[in-house]
C-alpha cells in the first residue's frame, strides 16, 4: 500500500499524533485512557528497578502491625502510573516536564487495585520564541470507589505543531500554592504506630530526632543502566518520545534519549532510605524541578535537607517532615552541591524534590 493511498490516509487519522500546544484549551478536562490494576508483579519490578527498601511496602507482616491489611504499593509508584495514563494527552509531544506542585497523596492502592486518571488544564502560556509553550495541568487519580488516590499539578513545554501559523490564546498562568497546609494532608485511615519496630524498618532516628536546616547525605550511588530506564517507563505506559525515540533524539539538543525525570525521583527516594529510613509514607509533593538532564550511563547520588518540621493535631505519635531531596550526577553530596555560578542550579544536581513525609515519633 503506498503512503498516497486513500487507506493508508485513513489509517493515519486513527492513529494518535498528541496533542501540540495549539490543541488545548483551558479548562479542559482530559480523561485519560486505560485504567491499570496494579499487582504483587508491579510492585516486585518497582523495587528491581529502583532498589527501594522502606518496610512499609515491603512486607505485609509490617505494613499489618501500622493498621494496614497488607503492604500498600510504593507511593511514588503510584505516582508514576497516574502520570504515565496523563502522556498521550498532555506531554506526548513535550520538549520537557517543568515542575510539579500541590500534590497530595491520598487512599493507599493495594495489589489488586484499579487506577484512573483525569487532567484538567488550568494554565497556558506560549514561549518566547514561538515554537512551544507550556501547559499546567491538574491531575487526579481515583481508585474503583472514586476515592481520590493523588492529585497534583504539573506543567511541561509542549511543541506547536505549526509554529506561527494558529493564534494562540492569552497567557493564564495559575497561581499555586508554595506547600499543601499540613492541615490537608491526608492520614491514612486505621494508622496505629504503637507497635512501630525501628529495627525492622531500619533505623533508631524518629521525627524528634531530625532538626530543621538538618542536611543528609545519603551516601549511596546508583548507576542507570539503559535498559533499566526504558523498562521502568514502560512499566508506568509512559510513551514520551523522549525516552524511547532515538530518531526524534538525533533531532534534539542531547543526540540521546532522556532518563524520565519520574525514575530519578524514584531513584532518590530509594537511596534516601540511608539516613531516612522511617520517612515510612510520601504525603505531600509541594514542588519539584529536573534541573539537568540525565542520561543513561550516568551515577545518581542524593541528599535532602530538612525544611521544616509540624506536629498533627490529636496525633502526638506521628510527625511531618518536609524535606528537599535533590540528586546529583557523576559527584557523590557529600559536601550538598545545590547552586552554581549565578545562583543557577548547580550543574551537577538533576533533580529538586521538595515533599512531606509521615514519621514516628517518640512515645
Amino acid at each position: 500500500m503506498s503512503p498516497e493511498s486513500p487507506l493508508a490516509a485513513e489509517a493515519a487519522v486513527k492513529t494518535n499524533p498528541g496533542r501540540f500546544f495549539e490543541d488545548f484549551r483551558l479548562g479542559d478536562v482530559l480523561v485519560h485512557a486505560t485504567p491499570r490494576t496494579l499487582t504483587v508483579g508491579d510492585a516486585s519490578l518497582y523495587t528491581a528497578l529502583t532498589g527501594s527498601r522502606f518496610a512499609l511496602h515491603s512486607s505485609d507482616d509490617f505494613a499489618r502491625s501500622l493498621g494496614y491489611p497488607k503492604a500498600p504499593l510504593d507511593d511514588l509508584l503510584v505516582f508514576h502510573t497516574v502520570f504515565g495514563k496523563t502522556v498521550p494527552d498532555v506531554s506526548l509531544n513535550a520538549v520537557a516536564n517543568l515542575g510539579y506542585a500541590e500534590g497530595r497523596f491520598g487512599a493507599p492502592i493495594y495489589p489488586g487495585d484499579t487506577v484512573t486518571a483525569t487532567s484538567e488544564v488550568i494554565g497556558l502560556r506560549e514561549t518566547s520564541d514561538g515554537k512551544s509553550g507550556v501547559v499546567w495541568v491538574r491531575t487526579r487519580g481515583l481508585n474503583v470507589h472514586h476515592e481520590l488516590v493523588l492529585e497534583y499539578v504539573r506543567w511541561v513545554m509542549v511543541r506547536k505543531r505549526a509554529p506561527g501559523q494558529v493564534a494562540v490564546p492569552e497567557p493564564t498562568v495559575p497561581e499555586l500554592s508554595d506547600a499543601v497546609p499540613v492541615e490537608r494532608l491526608l492520614i491514612p485511615r486505621g494508622l496505629r504506630l504503637q507497635l512501630y519496630d525501628r529495627q525492622l524498618a531500619g533505623s533508631p532516628h524518629l521525627w524528634d530526632d531530625y532538626a530543621v536546616g538538618e542536611k543528609i547525605d545519603h551516601a549511596d550511588g546508583m548507576t542507570l543502566e539503559e535498559a533499566e530506564h526504558q523498562i521502568a517507563t514502560r512499566l508506568y505506559q509512559n510513551t514520551a518520545k523522549v525516552h524511547f525515540d532515538q530518531l526524534v533524539a538525533d533531532a534534539g539538543c542531547f543526540g540521546k534519549r532522556i532518563v524520565y525525570g519520574g525514575h530519578v525521583i524514584s531513584i532518590a527516594r530509594a537511596l534516601s532510605f540511608n539516613g531516612l529510613a522511617n520517612a515510612f509514607r510520601i504525603v505531600a509533593i509541594h514542588g519539584g524541578r529536573h534541573t539537568n538532564p540525565t542520561f543513561a550511563g550516568d551515577t545518581l547520588f542524593a541528599w535532602s535537607e530538612v525544611l521544616a518540621k509540624a506536629e498533627l493535631p490529636g496525633r502526638p505519635d506521628l510527625g511531618v517532615l518536609r524535606l528537599l531531596t535533590r540528586a546529583t550526577k557523576n559527584r557523590p553530596a557529600g559536601d550538598f552541591p545545590a547552586l552554581g555560578e549565578n545562583g543557577k542550579p548547580h550543574p551537577d544536581v538533576v533533580l529538586e524534590f521538595d515533599y512531606s513525609v509521615l514519621m514516628p515519633r517518640q512515645a
